[in-house]
């Protein structure tokens, strides 16, 4: 039984990597009779696994599209590369990609042995890349912290406040909030008896305690105000825009930092997050373009500011060029 069930994983590797087998090659690579194959092929089936299968010269196995994701079994570099990949993801800044790419980094670190995720930690701290803007936090912290606000399970851990010595800490875990390229946990810190938010990059040794709370309500609106109104940082901005020109040449002026939505060959929308309007001022002065100012009011104020400036710019009179 136990050979059976490994081969039937081996074939489902076999199935992910190819996006056709011929019949004979799949049990050759299995070692097996064609029979065999058609069995554990049957089996693949009987777990939800759409195997379809064509006859003749041609024929052959092939994992189609399902109506469920299948799991997926990946060999050491794949599940290195993949939670490199869903880290970087999850510090992009991409709206609705955080919380998405975070849940599936938990997933992913929770199952790595512990040599891979060291690997992994070695690989974000050493490598750069333009989506992460922010200090970069150890995988196996940020989904420490992700379990522990989800298991409502207390969470101890080192942290070092800016110009403050180490201190140890034992906290009720609320949320994981990423806010202007950083993380930040926001919990009720039990030795200070109020609510705190701490910067993940500044958190080592973050353990579970094995003990459950009972939620208590937060002082904000959410905890992503929670944090701003902690930093004091100022809300940010969504600037909305209709910019006359192809969505392809105003995402290469603009790059990740925007969305573009087309709405026709020559017209596209442009939305753009950001704490600071001078960004997206700049940003649309690259297109080179038409635009019209959708909103916010105050962005609308920015752009005529900008204008008047240089307007104001080329209108000194110029002096007379020495002889």
């Amino acid at each position: 039984m136990a050979n059976t069930s490994s081969r039937t994983l081996r074939l489902l590797a076999l199935l992910q990597t190819h996006r056709h087998w011929p019949g004979v090659e799949l049990a050759d690579r299995l070692g097996v009779s064609e029979r065999t194959l058609r069995r554990d092929v049957d089996r693949l089936r009987e777990l939800g696994y759409p195997v379809s299968a064509a006859r003749g010269t041609d024929g052959g196995y092939q994992l189609a599209p399902g109506a469920v994701l299948p799991p997926l079994l990946l060999d050491e570099e794949e599940a290195v590369a993949l939670a490199v990949g869903i880290g970087d993801a999850a510090q992009s800044g991409i709206a609705g990609m955080q919380e998405a790419s975070l849940r599936a980094l938990t997933k992913v670190v929770r199952v790595l042995p512990p040599q891979l995720r060291a690997r992994v930690d070695a690989l974000r701290e050493t490598t750069f890349s333009v989506a992460a803007s922010g200090p970069v936090v150890a995988a196996g912290v940020l989904t420490a912290v992700a379990q522990a606000c989800r298991d409502r399970e207390r969470l101890r851990f080192g942290y070092t406040a800016r110009g403050s010595a180490p201190t140890e800490r034992e906290v009720e875990p609320h949320r994981v909030v990423a806010l202007g390229g950083r993380w930040y946990l926001v919990a009720y810190d039990l030795t200070r008896h109020d609510w705190r938010s701490f910067r993940l990059d500044r958190l080592t040794g973050p353990t579970a305690t094995g003990t459950r709370f009972r939620p208590r309500p937060l002082p904000a609106e959410d905890a992503a105000a929670f944090v701003q109104a902690a930093s004091g940082a100022p809300a940010p901005y969504k600037v909305e825009a209709l910019v006359h020109a192809p969505a392809a040449r105003v995402r290469q002026a603009v790059g990740q930092w925007g969305t573009i939505e087309p709405l026709d060959q020559d017209t596209c929308r442009l939305t753009m997050t950001s704490t600071s309007l001078d960004w997206p001022t700049q940003a649309l002065g690259n297109v080179g373009a038409e635009f019209e100012v959708l909103g916010p009011p105050e962005f609308a104020a920015h752009v005529q500011e900008w204008g008047a400036r240089f307007t104001r710019a080329t209108s000194v009179p110029q002096r007379p060029s020495s002889p």
